[in-house]
């Protein structure tokens, strides 16, 4: 997506360890335009998979989720990565491991906001090593679930989620696609090499 793609040119910054900060437009300032266009993007990229559900994880993927979930008429549900007084029991739960963070979270659903017939569709901001998305793969093991794609904002082909999720046989789209972080530049994979 193009328009991503510029924006991470233009405001994007790279860090030590393969770190990309996008912080001004996507995980703290967030930027509802964009995030608008990106719901537009997700609906076209998944129209054909009769998605029923968008599940993702706090906090970050909750815009792009909302956003596409609008886009497609669908419920969004979040993981939550801290129990509260209102969420103590009947939870799907999957331990996952934050790289930016270096925190484990164990991620938690309401059983009630899983429909085994749903056909689900897991967005979220990043995908790098894939732990995100394992634990909501295993949320949906649990739960019985088909998973009919996975669409992340921006994917960091270089690391070991991409095929992570191409093994388990799954639909992926990224929204943009970085080959490399190397010399504090961004390069950004070609369509042809998916």
């Amino acid at each position: 997506m193009k328009l991503l793609e510029d924006r991470i040119k233009r405001d994007g910054t790279v860090l030590p360890g393969d770190v990309l900060k996008v912080d001004n437009f996507l995980n703290h300032q967030v930027d509802p335009q964009l995030m608008y266009e990106m719901g537009g993007e997700f609906k076209r990229l998944f129209e054909n998979e009769g998605v029923t559900r968008i599940l993702t994880v706090e906090s970050s993927g909750i815009a792009p989720a909302l956003m596409a979930g609008l886009k497609m008429n669908v419920p969004v549900v979040f993981a939550r990565k801290h129990r509260s007084l209102t969420l103590t029991d009947n939870l799907y739960t999957a331990r996952v491991y934050s790289y930016t963070k270096q925190v484990n979270n164990d991620i938690s659903i309401d059983k009630r906001f899983i429909d085994p017939d749903d056909k689900i569709l897991i967005i979220d901001d990043f995908l790098a090593n894939g732990q995100a998305v394992e634990g909501m793969l295993e949320i949906c093991k649990a739960a019985h679930v088909d998973v009919v794609g996975v669409g992340v904002v921006i994917e960091k082909r270089f690391q070991k989620g991409h095929q992570l999720v191409l093994d388990a046989g799954i639909h992926l789209e990224a929204l943009a696609s970085i080959a490399s972080l190397a010399n504090n530049q961004v390069t950004f994979a070609s369509n042809t090499d998916k």
